[in-house]
């Protein structure tokens, strides 16, 4: 007669009881959390309440609520509610903890107090693997990404989005007054319909008080933008044909051989463009390359950036977006017209010398004018330009733009290298982070959020990569 396998019996005694430790294996990554942070000086990290105090009721300490947050983002587990929970029925957490259960406020306010403490946590994880040599041999791909704030798109407003809601609610307010003076001549009007009337009315005029209250508010923000729920929180554009969300910049860099990510930030600028020599410097440090090959795509092309960048011995690989409309109307782009170093010139298609004429200032950078006295006779100058002579402008560094673009020609893969490097964790990490990506508010907190994530994913890389055994081994060696 066949049987189905079955379990023990809930009642039966066992003569020995187990031990706690018996019932995690050896390998399991719960021992290597427990190992990584018991080896960490987290009074030199900035950790609070490390020192127990004199008097007053016992604090828990810090390497436990550590502990529990870094299995929860490791596991899925963001909430200080669920973590909470997961400490009282969840053997590996019972087991990391010594079956302490420390109650949600404890776990929440152990983040929001620790926020820099666990942001040096996670560049800790990241100078244990460049000990380990997994940097030696990287190029660095940078990019940023669009993460949802605990903030509806409703509950953010620029002056565009404030019109909009204005309009919308005065055509309200009109419609129940109409309704409200037809309701007046109708002898057998509903009572009940009036009073609801009346009731919507007060509702729309007091909206209306509140956005002028947040227009008045919007005209002394910044950046002619406010968020009520998270402050910080911005709209920012996405991929999308015209999509947006109302979140933070994420900014990444990754290296190419491991997909490990070396340096992160959180910011609330919708684009990239001022931080390609930041994001560079951070990955340069934490890698410990002394000259790194960067890529990012053309969000991060900034003349200032590149620069900077060369001052920090970076290698730089941006490729130049084309933002001249002379090719889509038929005539020369200034890549049809070339350089002569040598005598500062440029040649035109027409074989004529454009030669250099004065120096302006243009948004802090020193842009030097060419044009040639052959233009007004040109028998091409049609296809070339609209006015009496064609004006070629040159930054002043303009041949490292130009060295950049040729080592870019040599290497046609560095695009598809990018691609591949640093979008494929971003992807990882939202679908980790579930609808909702951030759970707490204020661009602090998020940093300290996000933090806790690049730690979850750097680890489950290098569980990957070396095992939990092979880890543990470095750090006891």
């Amino acid at each position: 007669m066949k049987k189905f396998i079955s379990g023990e019996d809930r009642e039966q005694l066992a003569l020995f009881p187990e031990r706690l430790n018996d019932c995690i294996s050896d390998d399991n990554p719960v021992r290597f959390i427990d190992l990584f942070i018991d080896e960490l000086d987290l009074l030199k990290l900035g950790f609070d309440k490390v020192e127990p105090a004199d008097t007053g009721r016992p604090s828990y300490h810090p390497s436990t609520l550590l502990k529990i947050y870094i299995y929860g983002y490791l596991n899925r587990i963001q909430s200080s509610r669920r973590l909470e929970r997961e400490t009282q029925r969840n053997l590996e957490m019972i087991w990391l903890t010594g079956r302490l259960s420390p109650d949600f406020k404890t776990i929440a306010d152990f983040r929001k107090d620790n926020g820099v403490a666990i942001k040096k946590v996670c560049s800790k994880f990241v100078v244990l693997c460049r000990h380990m040599g997994m940097f030696t041999e990287s190029v660095i791909a940078i990019d940023g990404s669009k993460f949802k704030a605990v903030n509806s798109s409703d509950n953010n407003y620029t002056e565009r989005k404030l019109k909009v809601r204005v309009a919308q609610t005065e055509k309200r307010v009109a419609r129940y007054l109409e309704e409200l003076d037809r309701a007046d001549q109708q002898t057998d009007a509903l009572p009940a319909h009036v009073d609801q009337l009346k009731t919507r009315l007060k509702e729309a005029k007091a909206v209306l008080n509140r956005l002028d209250t947040i227009e008045a508010e919007l005209k002394e923000s910044p950046d002619s933008q406010i968020s009520m729920t998270d402050p910080d929180a911005r709209s920012m554009r996405t991929s999308g044909k015209g999509t947006g969300i109302v979140g933070y910049n994420v900014q990444s860099a990754v290296d190419d051989k491991h997909h490990l990510i070396v340096s992160h930030q959180v910011t609330n600028r919708g684009n990239d463009r001022d931080q390609l020599t930041s994001m560079s410097v951070k990955a340069k440090k934490a890698t410990g390359i002394e000259n790194p090959e960067v890529y990012a795509d053309r969000g991060y092309y900034s003349s200032k950036e590149i620069l900077d960048c060369e001052q920090h011995d970076i290698v730089a690989m941006v490729p130049k977006p084309n933002t001249s409309n002379s090719k889509a109307a038929g005539r020369f782009d200034k890549q049809d017209f070339r350089y002569i170093p040598e005598s500062d010139e440029y040649e035109c298609p027409a074989g004529e010398r454009a030669t250099y004429r004065y120096t302006s200032k243009e948004k802090d950078l020193n842009i030097r004018k060419y044009w040639s006295s052959e233009c007004l006779g040109c028998p091409i100058k049609s296809k070339c330009t609209t006015g009496q002579y064609r004006r070629i402008r040159r930054w002043e560094h303009e041949d490292l733009s130009d060295k950049m673009q040729k080592r870019l020609e040599h290497n046609p893969q560095a695009s598809r290298i990018r691609r591949q490097t640093v979008e494929h964790p971003f992807g990882t990490l939202k679908s980790w982070m579930g609808a909702t990506h951030f759970l707490t508010k204020t661009i602090e907190k998020v940093s300290t959020e996000m933090s806790l994530h690049v730690l979850a994913y750097n680890m489950k890389r290098m569980f990957a990569i070396h095992g939990t055994l092979g880890l543990m081994r470095v750090i006891q060696a």
